[in-house]
């Protein structure tokens, strides 16, 4: 069961967060021109800090989707970040996918938290089929924990229930966008950003644990 509380809590402290700005424009410019640098992972170091991990995740989610104004980026950027997957290429190919094409469908934020997941379980090779069953596993631990931190899968749901009392799409005509940019949307849009890659962080590292 969400805590709507708390989440109405986190949403305003969003929504009034001084964002250092030019230190985030500086990082994103950098993983543009330079590509997401690969790591090589140290799995009992990354058990041993992962709060502080799940912390760093779940805040620079935050920071990239008040940036990028999409949750479906932000909660994908921060875990391919912090894991060394993927590339810029992955996180342009999102941009439709905050409110699924902006339809109040599926939030971009679990779209972005499956592509890490997705990115790390996976394969290259089309026919792994362990790898495909292991993204599919991952998947299927993230949406329970994703709808039960924020309620639903759903960005009207979520923004409804979770963020402003009502569904604000901003996409749907020039005041809707108007009232969504006055709500300060894409500040409060960065809760959910930043509790799925938070939620698909955990995952990946839960797996290093039983490995």
């Amino acid at each position: 069961m969400a805590d709507y509380k708390a989440l109405k809590a986190r949403v305003q402290e969003l929504a009034e967060k001084a964002w250092d700005v030019s230190a985030i424009e500086a990082r994103v410019k950098k993983l543009a021109t330079e590509g997401i640098p690969k790591k090589t992972i140290s799995p009992d170091e990354i058990v041993a800090n992962k709060p502080q991990i799940l912390e760093r995740v779940q805040r620079r989610a935050e920071e990239y989707e008040f940036l990028s104004h999409s949750c479906a980026k932000g909660a994908a950027l921060s875990v391919m970040e912090e894991f060394g997957l993927g590339n810029m290429e992955i996180i342009k190919a999102l941009s439709p996918f905050p409110g699924f094409g902006a339809t109040g469908q599926i939030c971009g934020a679990v779209s972005g938290g499956l592509i890490a997941l997705g990115l790390y379980f996976g394969s290259d090779d089309m026919q792994n089929y362990e790898a495909t069953g292991a993204a599919m596993m991952a998947a299927r631990q993230f949406l329970p924990r994703f709808k039960k931190e924020l309620g639903s899968l759903l960005c009207a749901k979520i923004q409804e229930k979770a963020i402003f009392g009502r569904y604000l799409n901003p996409r749907a005509s020039q005041e809707n966008f108007e009232a969504f940019v006055k709500a300060k949307g894409y500040e409060k849009c960065a809760l959910p950003a930043g509790i799925g890659a938070r939620l698909a962080a955990e995952i990946i590292i839960e797996s290093m644990a039983k490995d």
